[in-house]
């Protein structure tokens, strides 16, 4: 059995990998951490675990948790990890992060978007961005796995086959998408009060969301250019799930079929990846607590641009569901172990 632990095991992305780790076949976990709730009992932060799981939380240091696990999901808010982090630590254990520190390679654009100083530059190069279905490979031989955003997940993707294979414009692509609350965490926030969010949609962070950079490096890493892109998020008045819209200018004239079998070839083999039928678009209630990433798209012929269609629940293979995707591949299990969850409906 893998033995796991939980930093930050309170806030909702930590409170789904306890919830996915718990139902692991192959995972056990030994032990969780809350600097806030540390010597309550998990059951009393999180009724849902009510007679499940009683563990008292704890306010350990890493470097001891470190010793006593062999996996360490790490799910606090960026500036955290990186001044916790060191290679002695992962002599010890591998680590998921959760949080923003280790996805960005370079260290100048982190600063610049995220307003702090990085704690551990000399691991940047080690960590590999964990997007499963694009870095499997390097995920598998290493220690320190940056987990992606919740945005950049389903922007990269939703965009990732068009760019890879030439049919767009790269100067071309704006990305409109749309998240709901816990996007935004636990803890309060006057903005996403109830009386404050209900009823309502807004844009936010307009030009300035810290996802853009990510999304921009991983899109470049699969071409033979850099790429920048507009991105403006949402907050939408509903608990979980994500939705972007995605549009772009085509190179030339294309068929639905020429794409489609453009996406089909890409995602073949990827379990999660739901490529739907034609005329059927992405729903976040469709996806809502599992770890599928559902796409579509159209072309507009008029304008000879496509408009793509991604959703994700942003807790699940926006945060949790892909860090647990990614200690599957890590210890050389099936991937989809402990995920394969059909989507909750209502909810």
């Amino acid at each position: 059995m893998i033995k796991a632990g939980i930093i930050g095991a309170t806030g909702y992305a930590g409170q789904e990998l306890m919830r996915l780790l718990m139902q692991h076949p192959e995972c056990e976990v030994e032990v969780i951490s809350s600097r806030t709730y540390k010597n309550t009992n998990y059951d009393q932060v999180y009724g849902n675990f009510m007679g499940i799981a009683s563990d008292k939380l704890v306010d350990e240091e890493i470097d001891e948790i470190s010793k006593k696990v062999d996996v360490l999901f790490i799910a606090l808010p960026h500036g955290i990890a990186s001044n916790k982090i060191s290679s002695k630590i992962l002599e010890n254990t591998k680590i998921i992060d959760l949080g923003a520190d280790y996805r960005l390679n370079d260290l100048s654009v982190y600063e610049k978007w995220y307003g702090v100083s990085h704690g551990s530059p000399e691991l940047i190069e080690e960590a590999v961005y964990g997007l499963c279905e694009l870095k499997r490979q390097d995920v598998k031989k290493s220690n320190l796995i940056a987990n992606p955003g919740c945005y950049t997940t389903c922007s990269i993707l939703s965009l990732m086959p068009l760019v890879k294979n030439n049919l767009i414009d790269k100067g071309s692509i704006i990305v409109d998408a749309k998240s709901g609350v816990t996007g935004a965490g636990r803890a309060l926030n006057l903005g996403t009060h109830y009386t404050e969010c209900n009823e309502s949609i807004k844009a936010y962070k307009i030009a300035s969301h810290r996802h853009t950079p990510e999304i921009e490096q991983e899109l470049s890493g699969v071409t033979d250019s850099s790429i920048s892109i507009s991105f403006t998020p949402h907050l939408i008045p509903m608990n979980r799930g994500i939705l972007i819209t995605a549009y772009a200018s085509l190179n030339k004239k294309y068929t639905y079929e020429d794409i489609k079998e453009v996406y089909e070839e890409c995602y073949k083999d990827e379990q999660f990846i739901r490529l739907l039928p034609e005329g059927v678009f992405p729903e976040t209630k469709w996806v809502k607590g599992s770890n599928y990433c559902d796409i579509n798209f159209q072309i507009d012929e008029r304008t000879n641009r496509i408009i793509v269609l991604g959703a994700i629940d942003n807790l699940i293979k926006g945060a949790a569901g892909q860090a647990v995707q990614n200690m599957n591949i890590i210890f050389g299990l099936k991937e989809s172990t402990g995920l394969e969850v059909i989507p909750a409906f209502p909810i």
